[in-house]
């Protein structure tokens, strides 16, 4: 009896959602698209994200700057580190999905995940101390104190790696959100289905909703208007093709959006130092008068 009733059992198929404002939605267009593994077996569909979706996860990620860029740098660290934390929990279904995505063995899927995991735990030890590398007093010819602080930019659209789905993925969301940026991510169109899982772990990692915000879908339709959005303040193109980058970089150049180019070569297993983490920063300088303390000229 019991074999039987296992043998006729349903299939429950992973439905595979957007992840915009701490919500799971599905596109507003009601599109999907096929995603296959590296041999052309269907895996799943996901969400064919419409411009829609792009502006509405921008409201999203603006209304969750100030809270996010106000926290303290500690906090921030805490939240990456949690990221980890349920990464490690669910690293199972991560191997799994890096293997089909990527067309890699177990061993080598693996390796790739707990490098994922590993990253937000580096970059949850810089949120309090990038300040420190790239701030600090200057020298003045003059009774001030000159401070230069690194500050956020703002609302940061990252086109994702198509060919690292997941590793890839994390290099890049995680610097811009460790030094206080909001994201909007546009997914790898090939392989979307670990970004998508993402959005899971986000969601229950303390993360607020709207700090982070993944789309599916083609970036050559999602991106221009992302690039041209007036309330978006930077944007990372390294999953960008050449065409498209160039694109995207004339739109950008109307509101004077910061810009990180493609590089020829990413290799993300690399050691990421720390130049993704200053990319979407700005200098804030306060200028100060010391003062005199009597006759003597002295001051503070």
């Amino acid at each position: 009896m019991s074999d039987k009733s296992e043998s006729t059992r349903l299939s429950v198929f992973k439905t595979y959602k957007l992840y915009v404002g701490g919500k799971f939605p599905r596109s507003e267009s009601g599109r999907v698209y096929e995603v296959t593994d590296s041999k052309g077996k269907w895996l799943a569909n996901a969400p064919l994200s419409s411009r829609k979706d792009g502006r509405d996860a921008v409201v999203a990620a603006r209304k969750a700057f100030g809270g996010w860029s106000g926290a303290t740098a500690y906090n921030r660290g805490q939240i990456l580190y949690r990221v980890a934390e349920m990464l490690e929990g669910r690293r199972e279904q991560f191997v799994r999905e890096v293997a089909e995505a990527e067309g890699l063995g177990r061993s080598k899927a693996s390796a790739m995940v707990d490098a994922a995991i590993d990253r937000w735990v580096w970059y949850a030890g810089w949120t309090d101390k990038i300040g420190q590398v790239v701030g600090g007093a200057n020298p003045v010819a003059g009774p001030y104190l000159n401070l230069s602080t690194p500050e956020p930019t703002g609302v940061v659209v990252v086109v994702a790696p198509q060919e690292s789905p997941f590793l890839g993925l994390v290099s890049v969301i995680a610097p811009v959100i460790a030094s206080g940026n909001t994201a909007v991510v546009i997914a790898s169109e090939r392989a979307p289905l670990p970004a998508l899982s993402l959005g899971e772990v986000l969601a229950t990692s303390d993360l607020p909703g709207g700090v982070v915000n993944i789309l599916s879908g083609k970036a050559s339709e999602i991106a221009p208007s992302l690039a041209a959005h007036q309330d978006v303040n930077g944007i990372d193109l390294t999953g960008a093709d050449v065409a498209l980058a160039k694109e995207l970089e004339i739109a950008a150049a109307d509101n004077l959006k910061r810009v990180r180019r493609p590089q020829p070569v990413e290799d993300f297993t690399a050691d990421p130092g720390t130049e993704r983490l200053t990319r979407f920063l700005e200098t804030k300088t306060v200028w100060h008068p010391t003062g005199s303390l009597g006759a003597s000229g002295s001051s503070y």
